[in-house]
Formats: C-alpha cells, sequence, structure tokens
C-alpha cells in the first residue's frame, strides 16, 4: 500500500521506500512473444526471414521454452526472475497493454513517459512534446536537480523529453560528447568513427555513453533507449533481431553488475526494463509491423528490480495493466506523486512490497 503525505510543493512522498535511484531500458518494439516464449521456430524457420536457421536454433533453441526464453534472455530469466518481477505473459493471463490507440514508438514513449496517452500525439516526427514527464518532474524535486539523464539511439528523444523546457541532459543519435572524462572521449571518438548500417548510432555505443557517464557523473535516474531490435524487426532479419535483443540483455546485467560495484547504488537502485509497442504475432509475416491495424502491436511488457519490489519471478495473477502506469510507478518508487497533466494513471501497485 502507498502511503502519502505532502512533502513537496506539487508532489507527494511515499512514506516507506528504499530506492534511491533509478535505471530505466526501453528495448524498441520487443515483442512479449520472445520474452516469455524465446524463439519463434516458425519465424526462425522461414528463409525469408532467417538466413542461419541450424546457428540460431543452436543458439537459441530447446524443447523447454524456459530454457527458451532464458538462453536468449539469461539476465532476465535468472537475476530478475529471482530477485524481482516480470509482466505481460499473456498465455497465463497476465496482461500489459499500451493505452494510446496508435501502437508506435512516440505515442509509446510518450506514454510511458507522461502516463497519459494523449491522442494528439499521432506521429514519429520531430515535434515538442507539449505534456510534463515523469524524468523532468523527477529533476525537479529536491535532491535530484542535475541528477537525471538519458542516452538514446532514436533522435527524436530530446523532443519527446522536450529537452527545451525540461532541462533534461539527453543524448541522442551521434550527439557529441563534451565531457573531460576520457571514458566518454573514447566513446565519443567511437560513435563517430563505428559504421552505421541501420543509420543510427549502434545500441552498444549508446549503452556506454550511458555506462560512462553514470561510472563518472553518479546520476540518480539514468534512462538508455536502445533501438535496433525495432530497426532488425522491420527489415524482416528475424536472426538479428533476436541477436540484438541477447545483446542487450547482457548489456542491462553488465550495468547491473556495475551499479553492484558502487555503493551509492548497491541495494539502493531499482531497474525496469520494458518496450514502446509490442508487433504482429498470428499472421506471422506481420512480426516486422506494428500500428493500429495490428492487433497485437498494442501488447507489451515489464520486469522491474529493486529493494522495494518483493522477488515474485513471473507473475501468473489474471489482471490488466496498461502503459500509462509506467511513470507514477518510476516516481512512486522514489517516494513522489506523479500526476499526468490530463487523465489519471495509478502506479502498479504489486511492484512495491
Amino acid at each position: 500500500m502507498l502511503i502519502l503525505c505532502g512533502a513537496f510543493p506539487g508532489a507527494a512522498q511515499v512514506v516507506s521506500h528504499r530506492t534511491e535511484n533509478l535505471v530505466i531500458f526501453t528495448l524498441d518494439g520487443m515483442r512479449w512473444q520472445e520474452v516469455f516464449g524465446g524463439i519463434d521456430t516458425a519465424l526462425a524457420g522461414n528463409q525469408k526471414f532467417t538466413r542461419n536457421k541450424d546457428g540460431l536454433n543452436k543458439m537459441f533453441y530447446s524443447p523447454d521454452i524456459r530454457e527458451r526464453r532464458k538462453k536468449l534472455f539469461p539476465f532476465l530469466w535468472t537475476t530478475v526472475k529471482e530477485k524481482g518481477q516480470l509482466y505481460g505473459n499473456r498465455t497465463i493471463g497476465n496482461l500489459v497493454n499500451v493505452a494510446n490507440p496508435y501502437q508506435f514508438s512516440y505515442p509509446g514513449y510518450n506514454e510511458i513517459f507522461t502516463g497519459y496517452p494523449d491522442t494528439a500525439v499521432n506521429s514519429n516526427d520531430k515535434v515538442l512534446n507539449g505534456n510534463t514527464n515523469v524524468l523532468e518532474f523527477i529533476s525537479r524535486q529536491k535532491g535530484f536537480a542535475g541528477k537525471v539523464a538519458a542516452f538514446t539511439t532514436w533522435d527524436v528523444f530530446p523532443y519527446i523529453l522536450n529537452t527545451g523546457r525540461s532541462g533534461l541532459y539527453v543524448n541522442s543519435g551521434v550527439d557529441s560528447l563534451h565531457f573531460p572524462d576520457k571514458g566518454l572521449q573514447v566513446v565519443n571518438e567511437m560513435q563517430f568513427l563505428a559504421p552505421q548500417p541501420l543509420e543510427v548510432r549502434p545500441d552498444v555505443i549508446t549503452y556506454f555513453a550511458g555506462k560512462e557517464y553514470l561510472k563518472t557523473y553518479q546520476p540518480k535516474v539514468l534512462y538508455i533507449a536502445f533501438d535496433e531490435t525495432d530497426d532488425f524487426a522491420h527489415a524482416g532479419l528475424y536472426d538479428q533481431y533476436l541477436s540484438q535483443a541477447h545483446a542487450e540483455d547482457a548489456m542491462i546485467a553488465d550495468l547491473w553488475n556495475t551499479l553492484q560495484s558502487m555503493p551509492q547504488y548497491k541495494d539502493k537502485t531499482t531497474l525496469i526494463v520494458t518496450c514502446d509497442h509490442g508487433r504482429g504475432d498470428k499472421m506471422k509475416d506481420t512480426w516486422r509491423d506494428h500500428g493500429e491495424k495490428i492487433k497485437e502491436s498494442g501488447e507489451i511488457w515489464m520486469a522491474v528490480m529493486g529493494p522495494d519490489t518483493m522477488p515474485a519471478g513471473e507473475v501468473s495473477t489474471h489482471t490488466q495493466l496498461y502503459q500509462k502506469q509506467w511513470a507514477p510507478t518510476m516516481a512512486a518508487l522514489l517516494g513522489f506523486q506523479f500526476r499526468p497533466d490530463h487523465g489519471s494513471a495509478e502506479p502498479v501497485p504489486t511492484v512495491f512490497k
């Protein structure tokens, strides 16, 4: 139960919480079907989408669905399963959906961070978001000024998070890293020299920029947004989609291990991993795409782990959650009550002990 009291102007504080830091990852367009079921054999066996079926099956296939998903996402299905919670396995009745009608990226990220499925946010164009986001809300609370940062592969995020208004540090696309720290200088050189086969900064560069920033500047809230899973899916490259998802799971594990090695983060940090939208499934060709015409693309998932979250593993209760609940949940984990500019959204109550 959340017990609220007026602690800051325009906010409320949760009386009992241990989370002092928050780390958020998003895997763009990552289907719940693979998160909870592992490799899709119908797609892996289709030469149209998979160039090396045998190699892909060797890496990720098992006849046991639990082993199959663990092969693809070993961190989610070992550490997070043991110490946190995973939501969105529709095969056991745990439903998670977007509330916005459009089911693609900008509307999804708007919903994640503003708690408001705004029907006026209906394109991926570089339009400044008029809705207050939870990251800027947190940055305005006592002790959080200058302590919230985002590193994203997709270069639309400065508009989604409206950096001109919010004042957040958002490093997106191939955006120069103007820092004296040598680690960040190396990452800066790498991002301009690395190939961009998908015409975006590789997710691994985005990751290392965020990791080096965390090690040097110790933000209280760090958001890292991956993009290549969505790009590979749109290209119809199922083997690359899976390989990228597996690599991103490893990056999340690497950052978690880094957090556990730093006293200011160890046992004081909550991790959230989620996605902006789903993809098609029943008609297998539609796995590449998403949007309001593809029903399954509104189906999503979330994983959470931290000192305020009961280690329940795969949540099997028959419930319906919505993406708009993520923003108030993020705030509540840090002791605040976030109210969307419009509409209403409540935190996910089962995230809290």
